[in-house]
């Protein structure tokens, strides 16, 4: 049994290049976006169809994947609260796959609602970024049984450089949200640092080259995040403040589920918040910079 005819839902930022690198592969991708004039614009520039309705989605596809903001419109759009929805199509044998980042415990629940349908859901969240979804090289975090990601394995190496099988469902979501914790707290220390610097009078190029070689080898906030968006004040990594915000939120409260202390989990929590609160929730990740900024007086 192979997947082949392959419902996209959530054709944003991450979703476009994903989804079209699906199409490229040569699967039957069907569409659909909440913005109708995305849909339609994707099917004019890739060989995919759109689907009229949420319905049409699971009517015309045998794999569905989601790429949406958070568990909550995730669970929406699939089984709705009487409106459209995809569970309204759903049959016996059809294949969920959440790739959003996701709160495990409300993965799992989803996945208990389908499975009285005899739908199978997996969990596989990115890891990567926009640039990553263009070129098809993202990291893919998966959850959920081994027969059902064997059967995504060419789904999957469309869109991705590599699966990780996290264990079961749920996992890959709270995988993806510690990976987040760890890079938001590198991030952020890194940020911190560079301002104290500055403040005592330090290039920024000289702290930059001793970190990397001092602190950690390789630091990928520093290679992939301050050198090419902070330090050339392009801030265009793809992902805003709100959404590390809200990965963050996730790590600490399935933290707290599993009782697993996690004081630095929930200081970085807040201090991403508050300073996505103060410069606004939809700027991009590497403009937390500012937050130390205006705090010190300096610029990096």
């Amino acid at each position: 049994m192979s997947m082949r005819r392959i419902g996209f839902i959530g054709i944003g930022n991450m979703g476009w290049p994903m989804a079209a690198n699906l199409a490229r592969a040569g699967f039957e991708v069907v569409v659909f976006d909440a913005r109708d004039e995305l849909a339609r614009s994707f099917v004019e520039n890739h060989r995919a169809t759109r689907a009229p309705s949420l319905n049409d989605v699971a009517r015309l596809a045998e794999c569905i994947i989601t790429m949406l903001p958070d568990h909550t419109v995730v669970r929406q759009v699939i089984l709705g609260d009487g409106a459209d929805c995809v569970a309204g199509a759903l049959e016996p044998g059809h294949l969920l796959v959440d790739m959003s980042t996701s709160d495990p415990t409300a993965t799992r629940a989803l996945a208990a609602a389908l499975s009285l349908r005899g739908v199978h859901m997996v969990d596989a969240p990115v890891m990567g970024g926009v640039a990553f979804a263009r070129d098809g090289s993202l990291d893919i975090m998966a959850g959920g049984d081994g027969e059902a990601i064997d059967l995504l394995e060419p789904v999957f190496a469309a869109m991705g450089r590599k699966v990780y099988r996290c264990g079961r469902l749920g996992s890959g979501h709270a995988l993806k949200a510690i990976n987040n914790f760890v890079n938001a707290c590198a991030l952020m220390s890194i940020v911190e640092g560079l301002a104290m610097g500055r403040k005592l009078g330090i290039d920024t190029g000289v702290m930059i080259e001793t970190m990397q070689v001092m602190c950690t080898g390789r630091n990928h906030p520093i290679d992939k995040k301050v050198i090419p968006h902070i330090l050339t004040r392009t801030y265009s990594t793809g992902m805003t403040l709100g959404f590390i915000a809200k990965d963050l939120r996730i790590a600490v409260d399935a933290a707290h589920g599993a009782g697993a202390p996690a004081p630095l989990a929930q200081q970085v929590c807040e201090l991403w918040q508050r300073a996505g609160e103060a410069l606004g929730l939809d700027r991009d990740q590497a403009e937390i910079v500012r937050y130390w900024e205006q705090a010190s007086g300096v610029t990096l």
